[in-house]
């Protein structure tokens, strides 16, 4: 893949992020996708909660924590060890700001760090640390009683989601254009929706997503290239672009169960160096993709 085509998928990564962020307040899931032509597959269990503090009207302070567990199962032969490469954890601290400017647009703010690595020494250095930011605009006309709702969100962010640390900038719209449909233009979910039952409880979906994880490999890997010498391999990452059908079922307003299965059109595992160059590629076969959790919103 070429670096302008993985810039391109970074930046629709990244674009849309903060809507989902902005709204739940917990969330729990877990994702499962095997390797085409391959044993391998890919396993990871997340959770996060964001605890909004009013100080005064229309201002918040957001603290927040996220959780991953990555179980990245090897069975193919690879040129280098595979000894603790099979997971990968991260916890992530964040702190968010929030106020109205006035009545058409509320201002953003998050800072936060991520240890994100394999701990195969059961320790962290400052490799495993990234540390996070973003600011961003929102101009929510969801509930003003308008016959088609929407919401713009515009702004910046630095982190990880695109599978390695970078800053991109993103524009989110979301739109309701009928009583029992929406959609969203920014990913990763990009979506169409339709609403059912009497409280359009149920809600199915398709979307466009995109999905990715980065980590520090402690002790660092010697991976055997081709030319027969060695390249040193300190980083993980994952990008993943895939496009299906989901379903949500809303308990109540705040509570909601969701599925989503899709099939990639971009699978894309790397090591990496120090300088994040790429190393060896672990695979890129596109295939089955699924995920499944609950959040608690706003």
């Amino acid at each position: 893949m070429s670096k302008t085509a993985r810039f391109i998928i970074a930046l629709l990564l990244f674009t849309g992020t903060v809507s989902a962020q902005l709204t739940d307040l917990a969330r729990v899931e877990y994702t499962y996708f095997p390797q085409s032509d391959s044993d391998n597959s890919f396993r990871r269990f997340r959770s996060f909660i964001n605890v909004p503090v009013k100080l005064k009207e229309d201002v918040y302070l957001v603290p927040g924590f996220e959780y991953r567990n990555v179980n990245l199962k090897f069975e193919d032969v690879t040129p280098f060890s595979r000894e603790d490469l099979d997971r990968f954890q991260s916890f992530s601290f964040s702190l968010g700001y929030t106020q109205k400017l006035n009545d058409k647009w509320r201002i953003g703010a998050k800072i936060g760090s991520r240890i994100t690595s394999n701990f195969s020494t059961e320790t962290f250095s400052s490799s495993d640390v990234v540390h996070t930011g973003a600011v961003y605009f929102i101009n929510d006309k969801t509930k003003d009683g308008l016959d088609k709702p929407w919401r713009l969100i515009i702004g910046g962010r630095y982190d990880t989601e695109s599978g390695r640390p970078f800053p991109l900038p993103f524009v989110n719209y979301y739109r309701e254009f009928h009583p029992d449909w929406s959609f969203t233009l920014g990913v990763p979910k990009s979506n169409i929706k339709r609403y059912f039952g009497k409280n359009r409880e149920h809600i199915i979906q398709s979307f466009l997503s995109l999905d990715g994880f980065y980590a520090n490999i402690q002790d660092n890997v010697e991976v055997n290239i081709p030319e027969g010498e060695f390249e040193t391999a300190e980083s993980i990452s994952m990008t993943v672009a895939l496009f299906g059908l989901g379903y949500e079922y809303c308990f109540t307003k705040h509570l909601v169960f969701y599925f989503y299965a899709g099939h990639t059109v971009i699978n894309d595992i790397r090591l990496r160096d120090g300088d994040r160059n790429d190393v060896f590629t672990i695979n890129d076969k596109n295939t089955f993709y699924g995920r499944s959790g609950i959040k608690f919103k706003l």
